[in-house]
């Protein structure tokens, strides 16, 4: 058995696995349940495009901006119904942890005009989620979001974590417990 756990450890460091960040990361997988499992840690934080997106007000933003902060990015819009159902679960999410040390980061990706993704947050009840747009998709580019909805989370040094393609139950217990254990260290 012993040599079973040197035999895996010693290909995880030949496939150049580093032992540091799967204990980062290892916790986070291990507590993973429900929707979660969908998330693909990676081995190494990874570097997140500084592409300029914009707010409601048409105001200049960046990931930079949201450093010091555990962040759940989602590129979503209008037109793409996984998203729209998502949306109000995400809000809730936000609702729950938002704060000094966590946020959720909804940005509008492509063509979503802004006097339908007003009337879509009043429909919703949407009272959580920032406004932010990617109209020309460039964010989403630079970042790899190769369909949506993609969630990616990011951490308070400004760096991939993980990410997940596809919707989730944001609001469910699986997700709050993961998030809540991510912001504690664990």
């Amino acid at each position: 058995m012993r040599f079973l756990k040197l035999l895996v450890l010693y290909a995880g460091l030949a496939m150049g696995a580093n032992p540091a960040a799967a204990g980062e990361t290892g916790a986070l997988i291990a507590a993973a349940t429900g929707d979660m499992t969908k998330l693909r840690f990676h081995a190494e934080p990874r570097a997140v495009p500084q592409t300029v997106f914009h707010d409601a007000d048409g105001r200049k933003v960046t990931l930079a901006d949201y450093r010091g902060k555990h962040v759940v990015l989602n590129f979503w819009a209008l037109w793409c119904a996984p998203c729209v159902r998502e949306m109000p679960a995400l809000d809730r999410l936000d609702a729950a942890l938002g704060g000094a040390n966590f946020e959720v980061v909804t940005v509008a990706t492509g063509r979503n005009a802004r006097p339908a993704v007003d009337t879509f947050f009043v429909d919703k009840k949407l009272n959580h989620l920032p406004k932010l747009f990617d109209p020309k998709m460039a964010l989403a580019r630079e970042i790899g979001a190769r369909g949506l909805p993609v969630t990616i989370l990011i951490n308070p040094e400004g760096r991939e974590i993980a990410r997940m393609e596809g919707e989730a139950h944001w609001d469910k217990e699986p997700a709050l417990s993961l998030m809540r254990a991510w912001m504690s260290g664990s």
